[in-house]
């Protein structure tokens, strides 16, 4: 039962120091999740982020929800107790969110106008930007890129999406047909 505290803990930590938004979150989740405490190898949290991000709703959570429940499934837990660790996790990466949402909404009318609070802000702006950014590069590993093709599937979805500006759900659709062809 042990782990039920340990996942509550590594996700509680993950939810507070996450800024950024989900995808800010992926390199501390899989820090967390397949370095530290090796709940999961590095290809099992690589096809974690293809669910998640497949799946509707906040990455983040998804992340979360299929982490607790996988954790368990590999420490040979029955599906009860996965999903236990899938509600452990989801909850505990949303209650310090939950929690500062709630303070700052509270007092957000009083400090916005705070010289300290703007510049606060300012500076976690920038964090934001390079947490997403370690996402991305720790994601360009050999499990995404196994062959010449990987690469090109990712340039050209990648140019379609800031170059044509293509809906994201329709180069979703490309990538998989590409997949089906190819694979």
């Amino acid at each position: 039962m042990m782990v039920f505290v340990k996942l509550f803990w590594t996700f509680l930590k993950i939810g507070t120091f996450g800024f950024g938004g989900g995808y800010a979150m992926l390199s501390l989740i899989q820090d967390e999740v397949v370095v530290q405490n090796q709940w999961m190898t590095n290809k099992e949290f690589v096809d974690l982020v293809a669910i998640s991000q497949t799946t509707p709703g906040p990455i983040g959570i998804n992340s979360a929800t299929y982490t607790g429940y996988k954790a368990l499934e590999n420490l040979g837990y029955n599906p009860y107790f996965c999903v236990l660790g899938s509600i452990i996790a989801t909850l505990s990466l949303c209650l310090p969110s939950f929690i500062m949402i709630l303070f700052i909404s509270y007092y957000f009318v009083r400090f916005k106008a705070n010289v300290y609070f703007a510049s606060a802000l300012q500076g976690i702006r920038p964090l934001s930007v390079s947490l997403i950014g370690i996402a991305a590069i720790s994601l360009m590993n050999e499990e995404n890129f196994t062959d010449v093709i990987s690469p090109l599937i990712f340039v050209v979805t990648l140019l379609l999406a800031i170059k044509y500006r293509l809906h994201p759900i329709l180069i979703l659709g490309l990538a998989a047909v590409l997949g089906l062809l190819i694979y």
